[in-house]
């Protein structure tokens, strides 16, 4: 019989993501998405406390406050290794994350900000009865960031900022198990949630040329789950194998970020910029599960994963139509940082190819509503996970507009 190893996807799919390289995604503010989701280098408002904690003191306002959300409409292809013409594809619920931000100046040189995030956040759900439905069936799932941060100018070119980051996630997790019973195949329903502390910091430069720098990192945070709800639904005749109500202990590393932003003001209506966002994925080589009662058909596991570290590179730029209206565009590549050979279709992560663009209307001083959209394709690729001997060939596509409002004076 096909052991429980799979089980240990819990913490993965809690800050897993259909289209985002690994578990991770990006989406923290639409002027940023707008612009290839670049902003560690950008200074423009009270987001800087999520994308650069050093920027925030650089902010042209004295007070800002913004919040936005996005829609994902996302789904993945599956077609079964050759010679088998199996095919399979998600039917995914919309996911909407969102973002707030507030921020303001206490000083000339000294700012304070508060993010919240979902970035971690969306539903995934192949058609009933797929072929790796032992391996997955659905996930929903939420994650939640709050970010105190404060920033100081230290000179008027040069300026630093640091904040600690609270993290909440809760999953809900369902697959098939290799068993018949009057109902059908058995179900395994997996509930949990979590939360842990780390923190970012960051420091920018502006040059009065119109060139900005910057350089932020975001810690590592490890998730850890120590009594999530097992819940089997298995033949009576195999309850001993499966008790009902079962809790299982996991943890998950939630990587860290060094990035980097170079941005240029061409003119008084053009700035064009870029991103490259280095990934820690080397945490992640493993997901050790850790059950509170163990069967012969319920072991703890050790899961290889193996990922690999990643480097993100993103360009954009925008351009000042007139006072009341700023147009974006932009783009990005996002390497999977998956093992080809350890690769699970609950977070389907491929090589991903995405372009955006987004806009800015202002209808009075101070207030600005802001558009994005974004286009994220999963390139085609071969993938198989050794340890069940479950593999074939993925690609996905997601479609995310974007819609957001900011107040500032």
């Amino acid at each position: 019989m096909r052991n429980f190893t799979m089980s240990a996807l819990l913490l993965l799919v809690m800050t897993g993501h259909v289209f985002g390289g690994g578990y991770q995604v990006s989406l923290h503010g639409h002027k940023q998405i707008g612009m290839g989701l670049i902003g560690t280098s950008l200074s423009l408002d009270a987001s800087a406390a999520f994308y650069n904690p050093g920027a925030l003191a650089m902010m042209p306002d004295q007070f800002g406050v913004q919040a936005g959300v996005s829609g994902i409409f996302a789904s993945t292809a599956f077609q079964m290794k050759q010679p088998s013409l199996y095919q399979a594809r998600t039917d995914n619920p919309p996911g909407t994350p969102f973002y707030f931000y507030v921020a303001g100046k206490i000083t000339d040189k000294l700012a304070a900000g508060l993010a919240v995030n979902t970035p971690y956040g969306n539903s995934l759900a192949w058609e009933d009865g797929w072929a790796g439905r032992f391996l997955i069936q659905e996930i929903s799932l939420m994650a939640l960031t709050v970010q105190p941060t404060i920033s100081y100018r230290v000179t008027d070119q040069l300026s630093v900022g640091a904040g600690f980051v609270y993290a909440y996630g809760a999953v809900e997790m369902e697959r098939a198990l290799p068993v018949q019973g009057p109902d059908g195949e058995g179900r395994v329903n997996i509930e949990g949630s979590t939360a842990n502390f780390g923190f970012n910091a960051g420091i920018q430069y502006e040059h009065s040329s119109g060139i900005q720098v910057g350089l932020s990192y975001r810690s590592r945070i490890d998730m850890e789950v120590d009594d999530a709800d097992a819940l089997f639904s298995v033949p009576a005749s195999l309850s001993g194998l499966f008790p009902a109500e079962n809790k299982v202990a996991v943890s998950l590393p939630l990587p860290a970020n060094l990035d980097f932003g170079l941005s240029y003001q061409v003119n008084p209506n053009m700035m064009v910029g870029m991103a490259l966002n280095y990934v820690f994925w080397d945490a992640y080589d493993e997901l050790h599960f850790d059950f509170e009662t163990n069967t012969p058909g319920l072991q703890d596991s050790r899961n290889p994963r193996e990922y690999s570290n990643t480097l993100i590179l993103r360009l954009g730029g925008q351009y000042r139509v007139n006072e009341s209206l700023f147009v974006r565009a932009g783009g990005y590549f996002d390497p999977s940082p998956a093992n080809e050979n350890y690769f699970s279709p609950e977070t389907p992560s491929l090589n991903n190819l995405a372009f955006t663009g987004g806009l800015s209307y202002i209808p009075m001083p101070g207030l600005s509503i802001d558009l994005s959209l974004l286009y994220v394709i999963g390139m085609e690729q071969e993938m198989m996970y050794v340890p069940e001997n479950f593999g074939g060939t993925y690609q996905s596509r997601a479609f995310i507009p974007g819609l957001g409002i900011s107040f500032s004076f």
